[in-house]
């Protein structure tokens, strides 16, 4: 007898458009202060180090708590999180947004990244209980999906709008009413879901689980800012993944783990998080390296930069309804495969294609190809990995998808950059002109913007040459990373098509695991 499964109707799709902007605003908040930074700095004149917190200590403790929160809706009911977090996003948007201090707006951040946490795997393991159809789950997951990934994009032009007629903390203060419509319209259209079953949050697992995601991220981010691999962020980063081993003991002797990593043991699940790292951890490096393109080589003003970008969020919305379009009738694994193979084009495009000179149309257009073929893969990546967990578990898998997610994006930036800064080193160290030698040879070879420092030293005749050797330099980086992105994504295609073939049209990835 075949199951008939509840349609979600006009009240889930309108509940779908609430959890979505919040979403949006989680994610948006990774890169709104892109274009403030200068602002804020003038006015609050935080140290270097200072400035890198204010930066980096969203995204730190958002990583290191999505599994923690994402464990705790499922314990006390996901609506319930979900509003809660609505109350701390808001208050520490609205404590940012009026700082008068470093300190201050650091620790509004990690306020902001705690709310942050909370927002994401509970608009995802909401989503997961009120589509129970498959090809509607796939299709509002790819609406999540599209405003989750999206919102890095979209932060960049936000705060350059805003910028353009308020002072800094005007990119927070947009957080208010979205929170206010949320806490008013979450108690009507909302379901509340929550395991009965589950007793209290094991706090030694919580504490592992921040202290495990938290290293890592550190050391790699570290490795990223001074492009070398060095001894403290390597012990950094081996210190979290010991911590990491010992949070997965620990779940395997609970009897109400805060993530059942027994469903690692299933190829298929492993295979989903697998790909959904490793097409994060290309693109979100080839992303960060893409924008230096623009804005250094062709020599483009940041906000204009961040409206070119804006075809790339068509083309991931253009992937994710491809994806869900075709996965009705092809193995969720083949599609999978397909859009990484459709990145993997993209990534081909960018580095055959984009020279010193191209036109930006020309860039934009390559690494559209890049996203939509990532919005292909991504969404229905997500939906194994939400939709394969037992329902009760959903928060957690929610997390677990996300938290590979950021560990991917995190070690693509460092990895890649890495790359792109060696070879951009080696490429202009064989063409310095004449007269560049010594201390001002060695720092123009760490970067494009020191190369640019060291040119206004120079007189007029050898400045240019110098900035023409830089930006060519810098083009054979970026296109070098966009080779080592294809190899990755294509292997990552070829994985996601033999493991995940047997997952058919709306079948569940997995099975849940037995004791």
């Amino acid at each position: 007898m075949t199951e008939i499964v509840e349609r979600a109707g006009r009240r889930e799709w309108v509940g779908l458009v609430v959890l979505t902007i919040p979403a949006l605003l989680a994610s948006m908040d990774l890169s709104v202060l892109f274009m403030a930074a200068p602002w804020l700095s003038a006015e609050l004149e935080p140290s270097g180090t200072q400035l890198l917190w204010i930066m980096d200590i969203y995204g730190f403790l958002m990583a290191g708590l999505l599994i923690t929160m994402g464990s705790l809706g499922d314990r006390i009911g996901r609506r319930r999180l979900l509003l809660a977090g609505a109350v701390a996003f808001g208050a520490a948007s609205l404590l940012a947004a009026y700082a008068t201090s470093p300190e201050t707006l650091i620790a509004a951040r990690a306020l902001l990244g705690i709310g942050g946490a909370t927002l994401a795997p509970s608009t995802l393991s909401l989503i997961r209980g009120m589509f129970h159809d498959p090809n509607q789950r796939r299709a509002a997951i790819g609406v999540w999906t599209a405003a989750f990934t999206g919102g890095v994009a979209v932060g960049p032009i936000i705060g350059g709008l805003l910028l353009e007629h308020f002072w800094w903390g005007s990119v927070f203060l947009i957080n208010l009413p979205v929170m206010v419509l949320l806490l008013i319209v979450g108690p009507l259209l909302l379901p509340e879901s929550r395991n009965p079953d589950h007793g209290g949050i094991d706090v030694l697992s919580a504490a592992l689980s921040l202290a495990a995601v938290l290293p890592v991220i550190y050391g790699i981010k570290e490795i990223a800012a001074d492009a070398a691999v060095t001894a403290p962020a390597v012990a950094t980063i081996a210190a979290g993944l010991l911590l990491g081993v010992l949070f997965v003991r620990r779940q395997l002797t609970l009897d109400d783990p805060m993530i059942d990593v027994r469903l690692f043991r299933t190829p298929a699940f492993s295979a989903a998080v697998g790909t959904n790292a490793a097409v994060t951890f290309a693109t979100a490096g080839m992303g960060a390296i893409a924008v230096q393109y623009v804005q250094l080589v062709l020599d483009i003003r940041p906000f204009t930069a961040a409206l070119w970008m804006l075809p790339t969020v068509g083309g991931t919305i253009a992937g994710i309804a491809v994806a869900n379009l075709v996965v009705r009738r092809i193995s969720q694994g083949i599609v999978v495969g397909a859009g990484a193979a459709v990145a993997a084009l993209g990534f081909v495009l960018v580095a055959t294609t984009v020279e010193v000179d191209s036109h930006v149309g020309v860039v934009i257009a390559c690494y559209t190809v890049l996203v939509a073929g990532v919005g292909m893969a991504a969404s229905l990546v997500i939906d194994l990995i939400v939709g394969s967990a037992p329902p009760e578990r959903s928060g957690s898998a929610a997390a677990t998808s996300e938290t590979a997610g950021e560990l991917g994006a995190a070690t693509g930036i460092a990895v890649l950059g890495s790359v792109a800064v060696a070879v951009y080193g080696d490429e202009l160290r064989g063409g310095l002109p004449d007269g560049v030698t010594g201390p001002a040879a060695d720092a123009a070879t760490g970067s494009l913007g020191a190369a640019a420092a060291v040119a206004e030293q120079l007189p007029a005749g050898a400045a240019e040459p110098l900035m023409a050797a830089a930006r060519l330099a810098f083009t054979q980086g970026f296109t070098t990373t966009a080779a080592v992105g294809a190899v990755v994504v294509g292997v990552t295609a070829l994985l996601a098509v033999v493991l995940l073939r047997r997952v058919r049209p709306g079948a569940p990835a997995v099975v849940e695991p037995a004791g």
